[in-house]
């Protein structure tokens, strides 16, 4: 069925945003020239619109002129929402506790469409880790923390998902996915081999709220020669913290 035409127009709302979307779904700068053809507008009619958005910091520009880029001015705006921020404050005591039980780092994931997104992270306390950014972006199936998210969601939810992340993956293999999920459902963690460092396992397991994931917990686990602490060390630690976090976030109190 047909969109119903918008009750309302803002032209130059809709520029703005026509904007700010694409630079977000571009993975290189990009010039005047490229956000006119992408919007479908004339230089003319964007380029007011640019200078606005960048002295209110939405966009940037590159060394050298390169292009514009998205700031990160969004992602934290959206971090103020409470409920993004309650589970923030509330994971990260527990997370410093992990990070120093485990002697590696962590980070903490919510879903973002057909991705995943890192809201928070805790650095290891010693000299060698695996450090993600916040902000940090991956397609959902093709993460741990991902498939962890999709493991807990209820029947209808999960569908919605596999059909998002399907419109942006079409060749994704849908039953080998759903076998991971299975198997992430049965033994209650992830443990995958990570796709982009070599010798790092990336281990997840979920943050529930009532019967559903609003979160994972990720630990990308790097092996070392002289560390007694082993995957099977970290994962009870693991499981013990995303327990502790569940437990907080619905009772209001935290497990120091």
């Amino acid at each position: 069925m047909p969109k119903a035409p918008p009750k309302y127009r803002a032209p130059a709302l809709d520029k703005g945003l026509d904007i700010i979307e694409l630079l977000a779904s571009a993975h290189a700068p990009l010039s005047i020239a490229d956000i006119s053809d992408g919007v479908g507008r004339s230089r003319g009619e964007i380029f007011r619109m640019l200078q606005v958005l960048e002295e209110r910091d939405y966009i940037s520009r590159g060394d050298g002129d390169s292009g514009y880029s998205i700031t990160p001015r969004l992602f934290r705006l959206g971090m103020e929402q409470p409920p993004v921020k309650s589970a923030v404050e509330t994971a990260l005591p527990i997370m410093h506790r992990l990070a120093d039980q485990i002697d590696q780092s962590c980070h903490l994931v919510v879903p973002s469409g057909d991705q995943i997104v890192v809201i928070a992270r805790v650095d290891p306390p010693g000299d060698v880790g695996l450090v993600v950014r916040i902000g940090h972006r991956r397609p959902m199936a093709q993460s741990a923390s991902g498939h962890v998210l999709l493991s807990w969601q209820s029947d209808p939810i999960r569908e919605h998902w596999l059909g998002i992340i399907a419109e942006s993956e079409p060749n994704l293999d849908r039953k080998k996915l759903l076998k991971s999920i299975l198997l992430i459902r049965a033994q209650g963690y992830a443990s995958h081999a990570s796709r982009e460092v070599d010798g790092v396992t990336d281990l997840s397991a979920p943050i529930m709220e009532h019967d559903r994931a609003v979160c994972a917990l990720t630990v990308p686990f790097i092996e070392r020669r002289t560390a007694s602490k082993t995957i099977d060390f970290t994962l009870k630690y693991l499981q013990q913290a995303t327990t502790d976090i569940s437990h907080a976030l619905l009772y209001g109190s935290d497990a120091k």
